[in-house]
């Protein structure tokens, strides 16, 4: 059990299976992008520690970049999302892969793809680490699921809990109270 503010969270993902999952998603992306050069945007503050790893695996030539995005307040969405630092890049006619830490109501993604279509990019696609099909609302195919887990507030390798967390290797959910 660890406590951030006022809240306790117990242990729920090991950094074992964060790594294996993170692994699997590369091998998928090498498979796919073996002719490409991709371009990997990372999703911050969330998915920094997931885009690090993440390129550790992935064996092809890419690009990576970064936008900044912002949807939750505490542990709430806030339903909308505000964009506070953007695409620096011309990424027409490119491959690009959005990759998240998380993924629950799509809002983000959904934001971004409106985002990113708008630079005729010639494929995008979504990776996330972790999807929760259960709050999910969007009829956006993510590409890349790492990990599929219940609709839980979570902690932990690059989550944070209003600013606390993300430098835990492992993940944690909200404990009952």
């Amino acid at each position: 059990m660890i406590r951030l503010h006022d809240k306790t969270f117990e242990p729920f993902i090991s950094s074992d299976e964060i790594q294996f999952a993170i692994q699997n998603m590369a091998k998928q992306m090498d498979d796919d992008f073996f002719e490409e050069v991709p371009v990997f945007i990372g999703v911050l503050n969330g998915a920094f520690m997931v885009v690090a790893d993440l390129m550790k695996h992935y064996r092809g030539m890419c690009e990576v970049s970064f936008v900044k995005m912002a949807s939750y307040e505490g542990t709430q969405t806030t339903h909308e999302v505000k964009q506070l630092i953007g695409v620096n890049q011309n990424l027409e006619g490119r491959t690009v892969v959005v990759i998240e830490d998380i993924v629950d109501t799509g809002n983000t993604i959904e934001e971004l793809k409106a985002l990113l279509k708008a630079q005729n990019v010639k494929h995008l696609k979504f990776a996330t680490l972790f999807f929760k099909p259960d709050a999910y609302k969007k009829d956006i195919k993510i590409d890349y699921v790492g990990i599929r887990i219940p609709n839980k507030f979570i902690v932990g390798y690059g989550l944070d809990y209003d600013g606390l967390g993300r430098n835990l290797p492992d993940v944690y959910q909200l404990a009952a109270n």
